[in-house]
């Protein structure tokens, strides 16, 4: 069931889900206003909800037109529908003006309120916290609710499991808990009470799914990632305050937002291509010019934004790793094409040196240990290879001699990518590349590697220290999955394997 789950999850961005999961909420709850479960005003809340899309749409069109940017579409029905879910619905015509001032804010933030092109704050937080101070209006959060619940935990859930931020889901719940309750000990309030308040008539759940997981202004590595979640948690609980000004859901994230940005790589870049190079049958290299030199560590991804005509379901973003070093000058992406293509990668593909793509967010926990004598073996499946071609070619341009064990799955010899960098880590730092052939009916009588899947068996007598050795996997969540399976057969703990999967958005 997982597995059927997660290859759904696949099949779409991580943008279209949270969209999806927005308007099935806004959808239960016209729903329920209509049968009496909510006590809003349907025409009410479908007004508020058309005029906060118009405004929100506008406005980023002309600061998407003033600052040279593509527009990100998604973004703004986002950004509209989660305002639509935190500010009550209108109880007269003279509330526009707050829907309005909070939707302008809301697009004009993403824009204004960046350093070096990155995003400083969640936009629908600071629209909402600045409207506070501005107009003395504030969001009611109305959103959590007991009849509601049920349905902010279900597609919640699935938003969480696409994006794998459960460290900082949990750790941000955990504190968020826990603060509430021992605050309410204090002052003599009832512990299980108060419990069941927070999660049943809090926002807790939706301020976790949508507000807290918001990719753009979290923090890009795990440790950090669980930092944030106990920050912003301890200033969740209602009873923290500080005189007479209490800490609101919208500060809290915009407290966090404020650590996240100051222990985050800076990066937000405007690249050309400088060339494409087809290096496996359905494999492009995209090769970009960088404007200028940024940190980032080898194994790493970012989030791609391509403006194109007409974008499909899939949007106009995706998240690639870098096949390039931080040694090399230019940007290296590798991906994969076929026959049903997105708008996005068609985009890609007709791509010339004028036009531009924006890099941002460089983020991910899938990089070398720290410890240069531990022992690892690296396993890709297909186009899973790029973060290893990080790796290994950063290896050889800082001359670094690790105990290194790479085995490379691919269908066909023709789909071996990349293998100019192996061979010299090979020759020059002693790295053993093994390649398997899982595509039983197209091996070439000259071919001399492994044949088939890698089983325990196979890897008992490949590796035969590797019970001393961490694993990393990447390619499509299936063959994680999957190898993770073959690794616990060998009894090969959780804590010595590293994953990164590929969403296969084609």
């Amino acid at each position: 069931m997982i597995r059927y789950i997660d290859d759904q999850l696949n099949k779409i961005t991580m943008y279209r889900l949270v969209l999806y999961y927005l308007i099935f909420l806004l959808g239960a709850a016209v729903l329920f206003s209509a049968i009496g479960l909510l006590a809003y005003d349907v025409f009410a809340l479908l007004l508020s909800i058309s005029f906060l899309l118009a405004v929100c749409w506008i406005t980023n069109r002309i600061f998407s037109w003033i600052y040279g940017v593509p527009a990100n579409v998604e973004s703004v029905y986002i950004s509209a529908l989660i305002l639509a879910l935190i500010i009550t619905p209108i109880q007269s015509l003279n509330d526009l003006w707050f829907l309005g001032w909070a939707a302008v804010l809301a697009m004009a933030s993403k824009y204004i309120i960046a350093i070096k092109g990155k995003h400083l704050f969640n936009p629908v937080a600071f629209a909402v916290a600045l409207t506070y101070f501005t107009l003395n209006q504030s969001a009611s959060w109305w959103i959590g609710n007991g009849t509601l619940l049920p349905v902010v935990l279900l597609g919640g859930l699935l938003v969480v499991r696409k994006i794998g931020r459960f460290d900082m889901v949990i750790s941000f719940v955990i504190t968020a808990l826990t603060t509430t309750a021992l605050a309410s000990v204090f002052t003599g309030g009832n512990f299980i009470t108060t419990i069941q308040q927070t999660v049943v008539l809090s926002p807790l759940a939706f301020f976790t799914f949508i507000i807290l997981t918001e990719p753009l202004t979290t923090p890009p590595t795990r440790k950090l990632r669980i930092y944030y979640g106990i920050l912003v948690g301890v200033l969740f609980a209602p009873q923290v305050h500080f005189g007479s000004f209490y800490i609101t859901p919208e500060i809290a994230i915009l407290v966090g937002n404020l650590f996240s940005y100051f222990v985050s790589p800076k990066a937000k870049l405007v690249l050309k291509l400088k060339e494409r190079v087809r290096i496996a049958p359905d494999v492009y290299d995209f090769v970009f010019t960088a404007p200028r030199k940024f940190k980032f560590l080898p194994g790493q991804y970012m989030e791609w934004t391509l403006g194109h005509n007409e974008p499909d379901s899939r949007g106009n973003r995706r998240y690639f790793t870098l096949a390039s070093s931080p040694t090399e000058q230019n940007l290296r992406l590798g991906i994969k094409f076929n026959s049903k293509s997105s708008t996005f990668k068609k985009a890609m593909l007709s791509m010339n040196r004028d036009t531009e793509i924006v890099a941002s967010q460089i983020t991910g926990d899938f990089v070398l240990p720290n410890n240069p004598r531990q022992k690892c073996v690296f396993f890709a499946g297909g186009i899973g290879i790029t973060p290893f071609r990080s790796m290994i070619k950063y290896l050889l341009d800082t001359r670094q001699r690790r105990p290194i064990t790479l085995v490379f799955a691919v269908k066909s010899v023709d789909d071996i990518v990349y293998k100019d960098v192996f061979d010299r880590a090979e020759k020059e730092l002693g790295i053993r590349v093994i390649y398997t052939l899982t595509d039983s009916n197209n091996i070439p009588a000259s071919w001399a590697g492994q044949v088939g899947r890698i089983t325990p068996r196979i890897i008992q007598s490949l590796i035969p220290d590797f019970k001393n050795s961490v694993f990393y996997i990447s390619g499509s969540r299936g063959m994680v999955d999957s190898f993770k399976d073959t690794l616990r057969k060998l009894r090969i703990p959780g804590s010595r394997i590293v994953t990164d999967y590929f969403a296969g958005l084609v």
